[in-house]
């Protein structure tokens, strides 16, 4: 009997500790219980766990925002921990309690556990125990339930619309209920509840049959379009979009586009901004002729904003848009209504925009390179055997149009009326817009060859080496390696090699070490011989620098290059500088030639290994600095790894 008392004590012990630990003054231990629940769960047992520990639960829900959080998360996935999906209702009390929380993220992972377990309720579990859950909520005199409530009537419709036939009326009258109580939360006296009710409305609508989208939820979308609040205003666009997407085009048409329309020219710049992300979304929804007749005004109107970030925004969706539009008529709403918008942005006085616009602009070439371009004979005029459009740029390349169809090609009409923009933004003053240009070449590089840019580019591109902000400095080096594709070895070691160079001295280190990773592409571009006549004599010319920080950005430069160039560009041109700075006068050097020659092994022949770089690292494992020692003695061990995986490979 005592043993058996014993063991019983034995089996209380867990739910004890809890008890204690939550009730401990301490957050953390607090908290640390919570994590530990599953743990403790699975000690109980499945019965004991609904018996005692989730009614326990459920009545001490007073905590620190931060347990009740970690406590909403660990009774999502509590299932099998009460039995499975039989017993998974014995959740819904604490997860209740939880949802009517004063802080919202407590609130929102309890709704986001009660939406994951929903799934696993049975029929008669879904109608017995879940959907009055819903329904209490949705009923609640504190705000914050019938929030909550928001977010599970979309799981409860879709579970329900899963039912057997026999259950089939029930799911019918269960759905005229949600519906019912839905449209009371869209119309709730406190802004916060219409929020929450208008982030749902499209997931609601989705799981809705259409007949009673069209009777119920869009008069609920028409009213919280047009909500006195603005934040339930904007939350409304979202919606727009499911409920837009599961309608034919006559219905979209007579109603939802009036009150898009409406939400378009809001008063509220914030509802505007939500149209303007949520535009490219909207036009797939909508379809080519209601974008042809509604969206193109629309958008153009965005463009032109009074408030910069709705004008950012759009500018944006620009390449999006457009790509978007129906084929036929593509080039035509491109060039007559949204180009003449876009050339306005180039000159925003805000930044911020200019920047956006520059991010996307590039990705035009591609969509207007498909088109061929028709321009009367009158538009033409011959001035020294030239032809030029009324804009007065000149095309000396006569295979690039048909003068008796008037037929421009396609990199020309890109040149026309692109190129002047990439130019404009070239030489802008604001370094994002810069530099989004030049991130975005490889689209123009298609279409019309970046010779075409490129005497536009050197001065971009040098001004934003020398930039101030070293982040933009590091940007331009990221990108270096692409520009060098496009432009060619003879122009880049013409213009941006010496800028290269220069970079490897740079005062930050970030940008040094950059910049030695820059070189290791090039060289990939490029090839070994490029790097052994133009780039290596000038790295190992750094090993001289008065500098020591120069001099180990040498020993950086020769450990990535090795690998790309080879062993006997190694062996002859790079290892004899690496080996003379092994005397250097500071230690940083000397311990950073040891490291090299480590990462360099693989590359070197055993030879080679053996009577030169050895007897080096030897010389340094008795250094006097105990940093050298270390390093010669790591190196010495990682080279003895490369001898012998290259004795056996032999």
């Amino acid at each position: 009997m005592a043993t058996s008392d014993s063991t019983s004590d034995d089996s209380l012990y867990p739910i004890a500790v809890l008890i204690d630990e939550l009730k401990n003054e301490d957050v953390q231990l607090r908290l640390n219980s919570i994590k530990k629940l599953s743990t403790i769960a699975l000690a109980l047992g499945v019965e004991r766990t609904r018996s005692e520990l989730i009614p326990f639960l459920t009545e001490t829900i007073y905590d620190e925002d931060e347990v009740l959080l970690a406590l909403a998360e660990q009774l999502g996935t509590f299932t099998t921990l009460v039995g499975g999906p039989d017993h998974v209702h014995c959740l819904l009390p604490p997860l209740e309690s939880l949802a009517t929380v004063e802080e919202t993220v407590v609130r929102d992972k309890a709704v986001d556990s009660l939406r994951a377990i929903s799934s696993q309720h049975s029929p008669a579990d879904l109608e017995g125990h879940f959907v009055p859950l819903v329904q209490r909520l949705a009923a609640g005199d504190w705000f914050t339930s019938r929030t909550s409530a928001c977010g599970l009537f979309q799981r409860v419709l879709s579970e329900s619309g899963a039912w057997c036939q026999r259950l089939i009326w029930f799911a019918h009258c269960l759905a005229a209920d949600l519906r019912s109580h839905f449209r009371t939360l869209c119309q709730d006296d406190t802004p916060m509840v219409r929020r929450a009710a208008a982030s749902k409305l499209g997931e609601f609508a989705r799981v809705v049959e259409v007949e009673y989208l069209k009777s119920d939820l869009i008069p609920m979308f028409v009213n919280l379009a047009q909500d006195e609040q603005d934040s339930v205003r904007l939350l409304a666009v979202e919606a727009c979009v499911s409920i837009a997407s599961l309608l034919q085009q006559d219905d979209v048409e007579q109603l939802v586009m009036p009150t898009l329309r409406q939400s378009a020219s809001d008063i509220s710049w914030r509802v505007r901004y939500m149209i303007a992300d949520k535009f490219t979304e909207l036009q797939k929804a909508v379809g080519p002729d209601i974008t042809k007749t509604d969206l193109v005004p629309a958008f153009q109107s965005l463009l032109k904003d009074t408030e910069a970030e709705v004008r950012a925004a759009a500018a944006h969706k620009v390449r999006d848009f457009c790509q978007n539009l129906d084929q036929v008529q593509q080039e035509t709403i491109i060039m007559t209504s949204v180009l003449p918008y876009v050339k306005d942005l180039v000159a925003d006085p805000n930044q911020h925009v200019k920047s956006a616009l520059a991010s996307v602009i590039m990705g035009l070439s591609p969509i207007l390179g498909k088109h061929n371009y028709s321009i009367p004979m009158a538009s033409l005029v011959l001035t020294d055997g030239f032809e030029m459009l009324p804009d007065q740029i000149m095309y000396p390349y006569a295979e690039t149009y048909d003068l008796q169809k008037h037929v421009f090609s396609r990199s020309q009409l890109t040149i026309e009326h692109l190129l002047p923009l990439f130019l404009s933004q070239l030489k802008d003053e604001c370094p994002e817009v810069r530099l989004n240009i030049i991130s975005n070449l490889d689209c123009v590089n298609e279409v019309i060859g970046i010779q075409q840019l490129s005497q536009s580019l050197l001065p971009a591109i040098v001004e934003l080496a020398e930039d101030s902000k070293w982040r933009v400095r590091l940007a331009i080096i990221e990108y270096m390696p692409l520009l060098a594709g496009q432009l060619g070895v003879e122009f880049f070691d013409e213009k941006l090699n010496s800028l290269c160079m220069t970079w490897l001295v740079d005062h930050v280190y970030a940008i040094r070490e950059a910049a030695t990773l820059n070189l290791k592409k090039l060289v990939e571009k490029f090839g070994a011989d490029w790097a052994q006549n133009t780039v290596i004599p000038k790295v190992l010319a750094m090993s001289r620098d008065q500098n020591y920080l120069h001099r180990m950005t040498c020993l950086f430069c020769i450990n990535v290059l090795a690998e790309v160039c080879g062993t006997e560009i190694t062996v002859k041109v790079m290892l004899p500088t690496v080996l003379s700075m092994a005397t250097d006068n500071v230690a940083n050097v000397r311990f950073n030639v040891a490291k090299t020659l480590q990462k360099i092994g693989p590359v070197l022949d055993q030879n080679t290994i053996q009577t030169l770089v050895k007897p080096i690292l030897d010389n340094l494992h008795v250094d006097t600095d105990v940093d050298v020692k270390y390093f010669a003695s790591e190196a010495i061990a990682g080279i003895a790894g490369v001898d012998s995986d290259q004795t056996f490979s032999a």
